[in-house]
Order: C-alpha cells, then sequence, then structure tokens
C-alpha cells in the first residue's frame, strides 16, 4: 500500500482513518465529514446489532462467506483507506489489521473446486485495494485458475477516497483477470471529483467493468434529488448505477438509519425523471438473503 500514504489514524474506539486526499474534501463538504468523521452518536448502541447480517455463522472459514449458491465472498484484509462510520463490519475494525494469508487463500481455492456451483467470487475486505499489487495479483490467480469461476469482482471504495491508488501498473494487472467487475461504493455527488474521474477513465477504458454501491443514509442522499444527480453524475464516470443499499442495522449507526419507505420514493422519482441506465435497484441485505425493496 505504497502508492500514497494514508492520512491520519486517531484511537481505536471508535476506529478512525482518513486519506490525505479525503482530508481536504471533509473540510468544505458536510456531505463527506459526517461519513468519515467520528460523531457522538455513535456511542448510542441501544439499537442495532454487531453482526446484523449474519455473516458469521454463514462463514466456511474465517476469510471467506458462502450465503448466495452460486457466489461466495472473500475477506482480503480488515482495513480501509478511509473508514465509513456506518461500515457493516465495524465489529472487524477493532480486530488488529490483518491480510488474508497464502495458506487461506489455497483453503478457499480447495473449498471451490469441490463447490462447483460458486461462479462468482467477491473480493472484499475491509478494501481488497489496499493491498499490494503483488498480493492481490496473488489471489486473482490462484482464483482464476478455478474451472468453475467465471467472474471475479472486487468491492472497493479506493477510488473514491484514495483515487492515486488506481494506478497503470493496477489496471494492467487487473485486466489480466478479465472478466474483472468493480463496484465503487459512492454516496454522493460530491465525492465524484475529477481525480476520481480519472481513475474511473482509466480502469474503464482498460476493459474494467464498474458498477455502484451506495448506501441510503439520512441525512446525506435521502432525497429525491440528490441520488438523482448522483446517479447521473455516476454514468459520465462510466460507472453503471447498480445497487442503493438500505443502510445495514450495525449498533452505533442508527442516526444515519432511514425508513424503507424513504427508499421507494426515490427509486420511483427516478424512474419518472431519468433515464432507465440512472435507476439501480433498491435493496435490503438481511441474516437469509439480499431482498428487492424496489
Amino acid at each position: 500500500m505504497n502508492e500514497d500514504p494514508l492520512g491520519s489514524t486517531k484511537g481505536a474506539k471508535p476506529p478512525y482513518r482518513v486519506t490525505k486526499y479525503l482530508e481536504k474534501l471533509i473540510e468544505t463538504e458536510e456531505c463527506i465529514r459526517r461519513q468519515f468523521v467520528p460523531s457522538d452518536e455513535e456511542k448510542d448502541e441501544s439499537k442495532g446489532e454487531a453482526d446484523p447480517l449474519a455473516e458469521e455463522s454463514h462463514s466456511i472459514s474465517s476469510r471467506c462467506i458462502h450465503k448466495y449458491e452460486d457466489r461466495v465472498l472473500i475477506y482480503s484484509c480488515n482495513t480501509c483507506f478511509s473508514t465509513c462510520r456506518f461500515c457493516t463490519r465495524r465489529r472487524l475494525l477493532k480486530k488488529k489489521e490483518s491480510i488474508i494469508s497464502d495458506i487461506e487463500v489455497d483453503r478457499i481455492v480447495s473449498y471451490l473446486e469441490e463447490h462447483k456451483e460458486v461462479r462468482d467470487c467477491v473480493i472484499s475486505g475491509g478494501d481488497p485495494l489496499t493491498l499490494t499489487n503483488t498480493k492481490l495479483k496473488s489471489i486473482l490467480s490462484k482464483l482464476r485458475k478455478v474451472e468453475s469461476v467465471q467472474i471475479l469482482r472486487i468491492g472497493t471504495r479506493a477510488p473514491i477516497v484514495q483515487p492515486k491508488r488506481i494506478s497503470s501498473k493496477l489496471v494492467n494487472m487487473l485486466k489480466k483477470f478479465s472478466p474483472i467487475f468493480v463496484n465503487i461504493h459512492c454516496n454522493h455527488p460530491a465525492e465524484l471529483t475529477q481525480e476520481v474521474k480519472r481513475a474511473c477513465n482509466l480502469m474503464s477504458d482498460n476493459g474494467l467493468v464498474l458498477g455502484s454501491q451506495t448506501v441510503l443514509l439520512r441525512g446525506i442522499n435521502d432525497n429525491k434529488e440528490t441520488m438523482r444527480e448522483l446517479m447521473q453524475k455516476l454514468l459520465t464516470f462510466k460507472i453503471r448505477p447498480y445497487y442503493i443499499y438500505q443502510c445495514d442495522r450495525v449498533s452505533g449507526t442508527k442516526h444515519f438509519w432511514t425508513s424503507k419507505e424513504t427508499g421507494v420514493e426515490i427509486i420511483k422519482y427516478l424512474q419518472k425523471t431519468t433515464s432507465g441506465l440512472c435507476v439501480p435497484r433498491f435493496v435490503e441485505d438481511t441474516a437469509d438473503r439480499k431482498v428487492s425493496l424496489a
């Protein structure tokens, strides 16, 4: 992770990390500041759960979840460039930083070879792009050798919070494992800067397929106009709007929660006022499955 230094890491409770790049945006953009800077509201843990999606109960190992029949999710690390205050895996952020070992990857590969129904691997974390190019290449190489695995996905916020991480070296390595789908976490139009556009163009121009994942957050993007602007702007960055997620009910994140009706109304508004390309699915993750709400 030596392409660009991390910014601040301040204390373990609550965990706080932002990049130098993001620190500048936080100074001027309240909608970004609230997503990353701790607040007293987080101290209220009376509602929600540590693991509301029951990820641990669906884990085949400490590094792999097999919740849906034809796909698995791999925890590559528990480190992010910047720490979202509403993180689904807050429980992992308080643990010592760790990276998946070669032995753990080999165990997952053995599992995949036995479970040929799995055709799709999502590499998540933390943020897998905090790994070195060498480490990421090693993981992708092993997964790509599994015949039944057709699709490799990377879930990341790096283009948004650390756009310099998206380098020619990284992209040239990733495209060797095509088809590679990069799902980018983006919540507000203010996050889509010219630096982000450069990063996204570099990826899409080299054959990486970009999609967006957005979390519905109270006071940040829970209004129709903001969400329409976001979805329209994503397309100009060659990012296809994919999902809007109902915010997971994680302990300490209650101040971000909205009603499901809010999300449904936003989708209806998008359907009426903009092109179909700008309309993602509104979904809720549950302990058992992903539920389509609109």
